[in-house]
């Protein structure tokens, strides 16, 4: 009985710490994080970060001013993602 309650014990301390660790664990991954897109632009030797701005600026270039079917600009074409940058120099002070 006596050694029961010991192995009883002693499983229950190496135990400790793991459910500690996990606890912890759990705080630090509950943090959100957000991913920014970067997309670089040849012809004006500049970098752009994607951003709600820029996807709206993307989706009224797409619809209104090419009169295109809405795609993302990740799946654009080299060609049109350099005309689409031409336009946003262009019109750098458009928004929504």
């Amino acid at each position: 009985m006596r050694l029961y309650l010991g192995a009883i014990a002693l499983g229950a301390m190496l135990c400790a710490p793991a459910m500690v660790a996990q606890e912890r664990s759990r705080e630090t991954t509950s943090t959100t994080t957000v991913t920014t897109h970067r997309y670089y632009d040849p012809e004006h030797k500049t970098y752009h970060e994607w951003n709600d701005g820029e996807q709206h600026a993307w989706e009224h270039w797409v619809k209104e001013e090419r009169h295109a079917k809405e795609h993302d600009f990740a799946k654009a074409n080299k060609k049109e993602q350099r005309e689409y940058w031409k336009w946003r120099h262009e019109h750098s002070d458009w928004h929504e």
